[in-house]
């Protein structure tokens, strides 16, 4: 289902006009993970959504005037009580990943999914956010098999020394052993 559609049924849909076709042969075979925070540092309220649908008011706080006229999306953003929001189908070219390359292919935006965590690089993650990633990224692994753990990459890692998400707080040893277990119980990590 996911694979024909391209949405999460468990994502409450707020759809973004900031994203295009794959190219065409262009599979999907990368997973990226992402923080988010706007303002940054403060969670909640709804100024990501509003941001990822170029509907950010420069006037709201000193730092959207700054990122207002970007256009950027995420195909996912897993908010900090756990719940999805997908921005743009799976199967279309969200603009989550900028300049970039993983393993000498460039462009990753081409052949990847997106997905956000609110939250910063030095603020940790919640149970209810490794829950949910580990749940997303399972079910899209079973969509995309070329999607393996091993092609499950931070953004600082495609963008280095331009991107430092999901940053030092996010525990990669936590998510894995969680996707790896396919459990989701807090008592794993």
């Amino acid at each position: 289902m996911l694979r024909r559609t391209g949405r999460v049924a468990t994502a409450r849909w707020c759809p973004s006009p900031n994203f295009g076709l794959r190219p065409e042969g262009s599979g999907i075979s990368l997973l990226v993970v992402h923080n988010i925070s706007l303002p940054p540092g403060q969670f909640g309220g709804d100024a990501i959504e509003r941001f990822f649908c170029n509907q950010l008011e420069a006037s709201g706080h000193p730092y959207f005037e700054m990122i207002a006229g970007m256009k950027v999306s995420s195909h996912l953003l897993i908010r900090r009580d756990g719940s999805p929001v997908q921005f743009v189908s799976l199967l279309d070219r969200a603009w989550h990943a900028g300049r970039s390359c993983f393993q000498g292919e460039e462009e990753c935006n081409d052949f990847s999914i997106g997905i956000e965590l609110e939250g910063t690089d030095d603020i940790p993650y919640t149970p209810a956010q490794y829950r949910a990633l580990a749940e997303l990224s399972r079910l899209i692994m079973a969509a995309w098999p070329d999607i393996t753990p091993d092609r499950i990459t931070g953004h600082s890692d495609i963008a280095p020394g331009r991107k430092t998400d999901p940053g030092p707080a996010f525990d990669w040893s936590r998510y894995r052993k969680l996707l790896d277990a396919g459990q989701t119980t807090e008592g794993v990590g």
